[in-house]
């Protein structure tokens, strides 16, 4: 759901800063004092617990955290972290601007309901993934829609960081993917892992 037009009349309000792959942007506890909408790569936003992380959806082009933008909105601390899973160019707008805004424009409004319904659906699949699928197959489809959104073939990841997108552990993802290779369904390379 790129919402590119309302990005560009979002632009007077912001700064586009370039951030590289892996930096994290907001993480839980944080009080956002800008909100970031994605006009160039992905964010990954993912939630811990103790040592465990599950991804929870991924921002592409023209899209923001829904999390975020409540956290702006009520003033309170984000409840989720955010990483650039690629180079990104992110819009920055200021928080207070954002609640300004939201006030003076209702294309706002309803940009941010479509994006809360998009998230909506997507946190609802990936519990039924994470309830009916086997990861095997959860872990092949992490990494089909991860190489459609990067681009990269192979995919330059280590199990321990796939293990942390699945909400897992680094052996059972290691296993797994041996098991995959086994059935040709990938190759694993020294660096990467490339799909057919």
């Amino acid at each position: 759901m790129a919402d590119f037009s309302m990005l560009r009349s979002l632009e007077a309000l912001g700064e586009s800063h370039h951030f590289a792959a892996g930096t994290e942007l907001v993480h839980a506890g944080q009080y956002l004092k800008v909100l970031p909408l994605v006009e160039k790569g992905s964010l990954q936003v993912t939630t811990r617990f103790d040592d465990r992380e599950l991804l929870l959806y991924v921002i592409e082009p023209g899209e923001s955290c829904i999390m975020s933008f409540a956290a702006v909105l009520q003033q309170q601390p984000s409840r989720v972290y955010a990483v650039c899973e690629t180079a990104c160019d992110l819009l920055l707008i200021p928080a207070a601007t954002v609640v300004a805004h939201i006030r003076q424009d209702p294309r706002l409004n309803d940009y941010f309901f479509q994006l809360y319904n998009q998230r909506y659906a997507e946190l609802l699949d990936t519990i039924h993934q994470l309830i009916f699928n086997r990861l095997d197959q959860r872990l092949l489809e992490h990494l089909r829609q991860k190489q459609k959104r990067t681009g990269q073939n192979p995919l330059h990841i280590t199990h321990r960081q796939l293990a942390q997108e699945l909400g897992t552990v680094r052996e059972v993802v290691s296993r797994l993917l041996k098991r995959l290779e086994g059935e040709g369904m990938l190759r694993q390379l020294d660096n990467g892992i490339l799909l057919p």
